[in-house]
Protein backbone atom coordinates (compact mmCIF):
# COMPACT_ATOMS: atom_id res chain seq x y z
CA UNK A 1 0.00 0.00 0.00
CA UNK A 2 -0.11 0.96 2.17
CA UNK A 3 2.15 0.71 -4.23
CA UNK A 4 7.42 -0.37 -13.49
CA UNK A 5 6.66 1.24 -16.09
CA UNK A 6 5.91 -1.08 -18.97
CA UNK A 7 7.48 -0.71 -22.41
CA UNK A 8 9.89 2.06 -21.49
CA UNK A 9 11.97 1.85 -24.64
CA UNK A 10 15.16 1.21 -22.64
CA UNK A 11 17.11 -1.96 -23.43
CA UNK A 12 16.86 -3.90 -20.18
CA UNK A 13 18.33 -7.34 -19.53
CA UNK A 14 15.57 -9.95 -19.49
CA UNK A 15 15.21 -12.26 -16.48
CA UNK A 16 14.76 -15.81 -17.71
CA UNK A 17 14.93 -17.66 -14.41
CA UNK A 18 12.29 -18.55 -11.84
CA UNK A 19 13.02 -18.03 -8.18
CA UNK A 20 13.04 -21.11 -5.90
CA UNK A 21 10.57 -20.94 -3.02
CA UNK A 22 12.14 -19.61 0.17
CA UNK A 23 15.60 -19.04 -1.35
CA UNK A 24 17.59 -16.10 -2.64
CA UNK A 25 16.39 -13.45 -0.16
CA UNK A 26 19.11 -10.87 0.40
CA UNK A 27 18.99 -7.83 2.70
CA UNK A 28 19.81 -4.63 0.81
CA UNK A 29 19.13 -1.95 3.44
CA UNK A 30 17.68 -1.48 6.89
CA UNK A 31 15.83 1.71 7.81
CA UNK A 32 15.03 3.36 11.12
CA UNK A 33 11.64 4.51 9.78
CA UNK A 34 8.67 2.96 8.01
CA UNK A 35 9.36 2.51 4.30
CA UNK A 36 6.76 1.80 1.62
CA UNK A 37 7.95 2.48 -1.94
CA UNK A 38 11.10 1.41 -3.75
CA UNK A 39 12.26 1.91 -7.32
CA UNK A 40 15.46 0.95 -9.13
CA UNK A 41 16.42 3.03 -12.16
CA UNK A 42 17.74 1.67 -15.44
CA UNK A 43 21.25 2.53 -14.21
CA UNK A 44 20.78 0.69 -10.92
CA UNK A 45 20.17 3.67 -8.62
CA UNK A 46 17.85 2.76 -5.73
CA UNK A 47 15.21 5.13 -4.36
CA UNK A 48 12.84 4.69 -1.42
CA UNK A 49 10.22 6.72 0.39
CA UNK A 50 8.91 7.05 3.93
CA UNK A 51 5.28 8.18 4.44
CA UNK A 52 4.17 10.25 7.41
CA UNK A 53 1.81 7.74 8.98
CA UNK A 54 2.61 7.26 12.66
CA UNK A 55 5.46 9.77 12.96
CA UNK A 56 6.61 13.10 11.54
CA UNK A 57 9.24 11.33 9.43
CA UNK A 58 12.47 13.34 9.04
CA UNK A 59 12.97 12.14 5.45
CA UNK A 60 10.35 11.51 2.75
CA UNK A 61 12.24 10.54 -0.43
CA UNK A 62 15.81 9.27 -0.47
CA UNK A 63 18.41 7.61 -2.65
CA UNK A 64 20.02 4.55 -1.09
CA UNK A 65 23.76 4.94 -1.62
CA UNK A 66 26.21 2.06 -2.01
CA UNK A 67 27.25 2.21 1.64
CA UNK A 68 23.60 1.96 2.75
CA UNK A 69 23.30 5.61 3.73
CA UNK A 70 20.40 7.77 2.58
CA UNK A 71 20.66 10.90 0.47
CA UNK A 72 17.62 13.24 0.64
CA UNK A 73 16.17 13.34 -2.84
CA UNK A 74 16.21 15.41 -4.90
CA UNK A 75 17.55 17.62 -2.12
CA UNK A 76 17.05 18.63 1.48
CA UNK A 77 14.73 21.46 0.47
CA UNK A 78 12.04 19.19 -0.94
CA UNK A 79 12.35 17.11 2.24
CA UNK A 80 12.05 20.07 4.61
CA UNK A 81 8.28 19.87 5.21
CA UNK A 82 7.18 18.66 8.63
CA UNK A 83 3.81 18.24 10.30
CA UNK A 84 4.85 20.82 12.87
CA UNK A 85 5.82 23.27 10.08
CA UNK A 86 2.77 22.78 7.88
CA UNK A 87 1.86 26.47 8.05
CA UNK A 88 5.38 27.60 7.14
CA UNK A 89 6.15 25.68 3.92
CA UNK A 90 4.28 25.40 0.61
CA UNK A 91 2.91 21.83 0.31
CA UNK A 92 2.97 22.12 -3.48
CA UNK A 93 6.78 22.30 -3.54
CA UNK A 94 7.64 19.98 -0.66
CA UNK A 95 7.05 16.32 0.16
CA UNK A 96 4.11 16.08 2.55
CA UNK A 97 3.34 12.35 2.83
CA UNK A 98 4.92 10.39 -0.01
CA UNK A 99 3.49 6.96 -0.78
CA UNK A 100 5.44 5.70 -3.79
CA UNK A 101 8.39 6.32 -6.11
CA UNK A 102 8.64 4.88 -9.64
CA UNK A 103 11.53 5.17 -12.13
CA UNK A 104 10.05 5.14 -15.63
CA UNK A 105 13.04 3.74 -17.54
CA UNK A 106 13.18 6.98 -19.52
CA UNK A 107 15.53 8.85 -17.25
CA UNK A 108 12.99 10.10 -14.71
CA UNK A 109 11.85 9.26 -11.21
CA UNK A 110 8.18 9.95 -10.45
CA UNK A 111 6.95 10.58 -6.92
CA UNK A 112 3.35 10.13 -5.77
CA UNK A 113 2.48 12.42 -2.86
CA UNK A 114 -1.12 11.93 -1.62
CA UNK A 115 -0.37 14.59 1.03
CA UNK A 116 -2.44 12.93 3.76
CA UNK A 117 -0.27 12.57 6.88
CA UNK A 118 -1.52 9.92 9.26
CA UNK A 119 -4.16 9.00 6.66
CA UNK A 120 -6.09 11.75 8.38
CA UNK A 121 -7.14 14.18 5.68
CA UNK A 122 -5.43 15.91 2.78
CA UNK A 123 -3.19 18.94 3.22
CA UNK A 124 -4.74 21.36 0.76
CA UNK A 125 -2.51 22.01 -2.25
CA UNK A 126 -0.32 19.01 -1.46
CA UNK A 127 -1.52 16.10 -3.66
CA UNK A 128 0.79 15.80 -6.66
CA UNK A 129 2.72 13.66 -9.10
CA UNK A 130 6.28 14.92 -9.50
CA UNK A 131 8.88 14.06 -12.15
CA UNK A 132 12.58 14.32 -11.26
CA UNK A 133 15.20 14.25 -14.02
CA UNK A 134 17.76 11.64 -12.94
CA UNK A 135 20.58 13.17 -14.99
CA UNK A 136 20.39 16.53 -13.24
CA UNK A 137 18.65 15.42 -9.99
CA UNK A 138 16.24 18.31 -10.40
CA UNK A 139 12.46 18.49 -10.37
CA UNK A 140 11.33 18.76 -13.98
CA UNK A 141 7.53 18.66 -13.69
CA UNK A 142 4.88 18.94 -10.99
CA UNK A 143 1.33 17.79 -11.74
CA UNK A 144 -0.93 19.08 -8.99
CA UNK A 145 -4.23 17.34 -8.31
CA UNK A 146 -7.26 19.41 -7.37
CA UNK A 147 -10.21 18.26 -5.29
CA UNK A 148 -11.87 16.80 -8.39
CA UNK A 149 -9.10 14.16 -8.44
CA UNK A 150 -7.75 14.06 -4.89
CA UNK A 151 -11.21 14.20 -3.34
CA UNK A 152 -11.70 14.57 0.42
CA UNK A 153 -10.70 11.28 2.04
CA UNK A 154 -8.58 10.16 -0.92
CA UNK A 155 -5.15 8.57 -0.67
CA UNK A 156 -3.34 8.33 -4.02
CA UNK A 157 -1.30 5.19 -3.76
CA UNK A 158 0.81 3.93 -6.65
CA UNK A 159 1.44 4.69 -10.34
CA UNK A 160 2.31 2.99 -13.64
CA UNK A 161 3.15 4.53 -17.02
CA UNK A 162 2.05 3.74 -20.56
CA UNK A 163 4.52 2.23 -23.02
CA UNK A 164 4.73 5.49 -24.98
CA UNK A 165 5.31 7.59 -21.86
CA UNK A 166 2.21 9.71 -22.46
CA UNK A 167 -0.09 8.52 -19.68
CA UNK A 168 0.00 7.59 -16.02
CA UNK A 169 -2.43 5.39 -14.10
CA UNK A 170 -2.83 5.64 -10.33
CA UNK A 171 -4.82 3.85 -7.65
CA UNK A 172 -6.70 5.66 -4.90
CA UNK A 173 -6.87 3.49 -1.79
CA UNK A 174 -8.74 6.06 0.31
CA UNK A 175 -12.27 6.24 1.64
CA UNK A 176 -13.76 5.95 -1.87
CA UNK A 177 -11.52 3.97 -4.15
CA UNK A 178 -10.90 4.80 -7.80
CA UNK A 179 -8.36 4.77 -10.57
CA UNK A 180 -6.87 8.03 -11.87
CA UNK A 181 -5.78 8.53 -15.49
CA UNK A 182 -3.32 11.34 -16.25
CA UNK A 183 -2.19 12.78 -19.58
CA UNK A 184 1.35 13.71 -18.62
CA UNK A 185 2.06 16.45 -21.16
CA UNK A 186 -0.93 18.57 -20.16
CA UNK A 187 -1.38 17.34 -16.60
CA UNK A 188 -5.04 16.60 -17.31
CA UNK A 189 -6.31 14.01 -14.84
CA UNK A 190 -9.61 12.18 -14.40
CA UNK A 191 -10.99 9.78 -11.78
CA UNK A 192 -12.47 6.62 -13.29
CA UNK A 193 -14.30 3.69 -11.69
CA UNK A 194 -14.91 6.05 -8.78
CA UNK A 195 -16.89 4.00 -6.25
CA UNK A 196 -17.07 0.99 -8.60
CA UNK A 197 -17.03 -2.41 -6.82
CA UNK A 198 -13.65 -3.24 -8.38
CA UNK A 199 -12.00 -0.33 -6.58
CA UNK A 200 -13.71 -0.71 -3.18
CA UNK A 201 -12.95 -2.97 -0.20
CA UNK A 202 -14.53 -6.34 -0.91
CA UNK A 203 -17.43 -7.16 1.43
CA UNK A 204 -16.75 -10.08 3.74
CA UNK A 205 -12.98 -10.09 3.28
CA UNK A 206 -10.98 -10.03 6.52
CA UNK A 207 -7.25 -9.35 6.26
CA UNK A 208 -5.33 -11.71 8.53
CA UNK A 209 -1.72 -11.45 9.68
CA UNK A 210 0.07 -13.81 12.05
CA UNK A 211 -2.99 -16.01 11.78
CA UNK A 212 -5.35 -13.43 13.30
CA UNK A 213 -7.71 -10.79 11.88
CA UNK A 214 -5.89 -7.47 11.61
CA UNK A 215 -7.90 -4.85 13.47
CA UNK A 216 -7.39 -1.40 14.92
CA UNK A 217 -7.30 -1.20 18.73
CA UNK A 218 -10.98 -0.19 18.75
CA UNK A 219 -11.92 -3.33 16.81
CA UNK A 220 -12.40 -1.80 13.37
CA UNK A 221 -11.29 -3.99 10.46
CA UNK A 222 -8.78 -2.99 7.79
CA UNK A 223 -10.65 -1.46 4.84
CA UNK A 224 -8.28 -0.26 2.11
CA UNK A 225 -9.59 0.36 -1.40
CA UNK A 226 -7.78 0.19 -4.79
CA UNK A 227 -4.09 -0.31 -4.11
CA UNK A 228 -2.22 -3.00 -6.07
CA UNK A 229 -1.53 -1.98 -9.68
CA UNK A 230 0.49 -3.32 -12.62
CA UNK A 231 0.69 -2.68 -16.35
CA UNK A 232 1.29 -5.48 -18.85
CA UNK A 233 3.18 -5.06 -22.10
CA UNK A 234 0.07 -6.06 -24.07
CA UNK A 235 -1.80 -3.00 -22.80
CA UNK A 236 -3.83 -4.14 -19.80
CA UNK A 237 -3.92 -2.42 -16.44
CA UNK A 238 -4.37 -4.82 -13.51
CA UNK A 239 -5.50 -3.74 -10.04
CA UNK A 240 -7.40 -4.75 -6.93
CA UNK A 241 -8.34 -3.35 -3.52
CA UNK A 242 -5.99 -4.31 -0.70
CA UNK A 243 -8.96 -5.53 1.30
CA UNK A 244 -10.08 -7.95 -1.35
CA UNK A 245 -9.24 -11.17 -3.13
CA UNK A 246 -10.45 -10.46 -6.69
CA UNK A 247 -8.13 -9.31 -9.46
CA UNK A 248 -9.40 -6.99 -12.20
CA UNK A 249 -8.07 -5.66 -15.48
CA UNK A 250 -9.02 -3.15 -18.19
CA UNK A 251 -7.54 -2.26 -21.57
CA UNK A 252 -5.57 0.98 -21.26
CA UNK A 253 -6.95 2.06 -24.65
CA UNK A 254 -10.33 2.39 -22.93
CA UNK A 255 -8.88 4.48 -20.12
CA UNK A 256 -7.17 6.99 -22.41
CA UNK A 257 -10.09 7.40 -24.80
CA UNK A 258 -13.31 7.04 -22.88
CA UNK A 259 -11.87 7.49 -19.39
CA UNK A 260 -10.10 10.78 -19.97
CA UNK A 261 -13.18 12.02 -21.82
CA UNK A 262 -15.22 11.53 -18.66
CA UNK A 263 -17.18 8.53 -19.92
CA UNK A 264 -18.16 5.53 -17.84
CA UNK A 265 -15.77 2.59 -18.39
CA UNK A 266 -17.39 0.09 -16.03
CA UNK A 267 -18.49 -2.15 -18.90
CA UNK A 268 -14.83 -2.68 -19.88
CA UNK A 269 -13.75 -4.03 -16.47
CA UNK A 270 -12.80 -7.70 -16.62
CA UNK A 271 -12.68 -9.85 -13.44
CA UNK A 272 -9.50 -11.92 -13.67
CA UNK A 273 -9.67 -14.51 -10.89
CA UNK A 274 -8.57 -14.39 -7.28
CA UNK A 275 -5.18 -13.80 -5.66
CA UNK A 276 -5.99 -13.04 -2.00
CA UNK A 277 -5.28 -9.83 -0.05
CA UNK A 278 -2.28 -8.10 -1.62
CA UNK A 279 -0.34 -4.86 -1.49
CA UNK A 280 2.25 -4.60 -4.27
CA UNK A 281 2.03 -5.82 -7.88
CA UNK A 282 4.74 -6.20 -10.50
CA UNK A 283 4.75 -7.64 -14.00
CA UNK A 284 8.19 -8.91 -14.94
CA UNK A 285 9.80 -7.31 -17.96
CA UNK A 286 9.58 -9.45 -21.06
CA UNK A 287 7.10 -11.78 -19.37
CA UNK A 288 3.42 -11.92 -18.55
CA UNK A 289 4.10 -13.01 -14.98
CA UNK A 290 2.34 -11.07 -12.24
CA UNK A 291 4.26 -10.95 -8.95
CA UNK A 292 2.23 -10.16 -5.85
CA UNK A 293 3.04 -9.41 -2.22
CA UNK A 294 1.06 -11.94 -0.19
CA UNK A 295 0.71 -9.90 3.00
CA UNK A 296 -1.06 -12.65 4.96
CA UNK A 297 1.66 -15.24 4.26
CA UNK A 298 4.93 -13.25 4.55
CA UNK A 299 5.50 -14.18 0.93
CA UNK A 300 6.01 -13.17 -2.66
CA UNK A 301 3.91 -15.18 -5.10
CA UNK A 302 3.53 -15.23 -8.88
CA UNK A 303 0.85 -15.98 -11.44
CA UNK A 304 1.13 -16.56 -15.18
CA UNK A 305 -1.41 -14.16 -16.67
CA UNK A 306 -1.39 -16.12 -19.93
CA UNK A 307 -3.35 -18.83 -18.10
CA UNK A 308 -6.36 -16.53 -17.90
CA UNK A 309 -8.64 -15.85 -14.93
CA UNK A 310 -8.23 -19.41 -13.67
CA UNK A 311 -4.46 -19.28 -13.36
CA UNK A 312 -3.00 -20.40 -10.05
CA UNK A 313 -0.36 -18.91 -7.77
CA UNK A 314 3.09 -20.27 -7.01
CA UNK A 315 5.32 -19.26 -4.11
CA UNK A 316 8.40 -17.30 -5.15
CA UNK A 317 9.74 -16.62 -1.66
CA UNK A 318 8.28 -17.12 1.81
CA UNK A 319 10.19 -15.98 4.86
CA UNK A 320 9.20 -14.66 8.30
CA UNK A 321 11.35 -11.60 7.59
CA UNK A 322 8.93 -10.60 4.80
CA UNK A 323 6.57 -8.88 7.22
CA UNK A 324 4.02 -7.08 5.08
CA UNK A 325 5.93 -7.16 1.79
CA UNK A 326 4.83 -3.88 0.31
CA UNK A 327 6.24 -2.59 -2.99
CA UNK A 328 8.23 -4.13 -5.86
CA UNK A 329 10.80 -2.87 -8.30
CA UNK A 330 13.10 -4.62 -10.75
CA UNK A 331 16.79 -3.91 -11.24
CA UNK A 332 18.53 -3.71 -14.61
CA UNK A 333 19.88 -7.25 -14.01
CA UNK A 334 16.32 -8.53 -13.62
CA UNK A 335 16.46 -9.06 -9.85
CA UNK A 336 13.34 -8.18 -7.87
CA UNK A 337 13.45 -5.72 -4.97
CA UNK A 338 10.72 -5.57 -2.31
CA UNK A 339 10.19 -3.45 0.79
CA UNK A 340 8.72 -4.78 4.02
CA UNK A 341 6.69 -2.02 5.68
CA UNK A 342 5.58 -4.09 8.70
CA UNK A 343 2.18 -2.44 8.75
CA UNK A 344 0.76 -5.03 11.16
CA UNK A 345 3.50 -4.06 13.67
CA UNK A 346 2.85 -0.32 13.45
CA UNK A 347 1.26 2.02 15.98
CA UNK A 348 -1.91 1.94 13.86
CA UNK A 349 -2.58 -1.53 15.22
CA UNK A 350 -0.37 -2.02 18.29
CA UNK A 351 -0.52 0.38 21.20
CA UNK A 352 3.01 -0.62 22.30
CA UNK A 353 4.60 -0.10 18.87
CA UNK A 354 7.26 2.58 18.39
CA UNK A 355 6.18 5.56 16.30
CA UNK A 356 9.38 5.18 14.24
CA UNK A 357 9.13 1.61 12.95
CA UNK A 358 12.32 -0.08 11.67
CA UNK A 359 11.83 -1.62 8.20
CA UNK A 360 13.82 -3.27 5.43
CA UNK A 361 14.55 -3.51 1.71
CA UNK A 362 15.15 -6.97 0.25
CA UNK A 363 16.42 -8.38 -3.03
CA UNK A 364 15.37 -11.67 -4.59
CA UNK A 365 18.48 -12.98 -6.28
CA UNK A 366 18.57 -15.42 -9.19
CA UNK A 367 19.86 -18.91 -8.45
CA UNK A 368 23.64 -19.34 -8.62
CA UNK A 369 24.86 -19.82 -12.15
CA UNK A 370 21.77 -18.30 -13.76
CA UNK A 371 22.21 -15.45 -16.21
CA UNK A 372 19.62 -12.88 -17.27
Amino acid sequence: MLAHAGGSGIAFAQAQWSYPAGNGLQAVAHFAHQVTGVSVSERGRIFVNFPRWTEDAPLSVAEVLRDGSLRPYPDAGWNAWRNVRRDELDPASHWVCVQSVVADGRGSLWVVDPAAPGLDGIVRGGPKLVRIDLASDRVAQVIRFGEDVAIPGSYLNDVRFSADGRYAYLTDSGQRGALVVVELASGTARRVLDGHPSTQPEPGVVVRTDGRPLRYPDGRPVLFAADSIALSEDGYLYWKPLTGTRLYRIATSVLVTRGLAGQDVADAVQPYGRVGPTDGFWIGRGTNTLFITAIEDNAVKARDLNQGPGGGLRVVAQDPRLRWPDTFSQGPDGALYVTTSRIQDSAFFRRDAPLALPTQLWKLRPPAGSTP
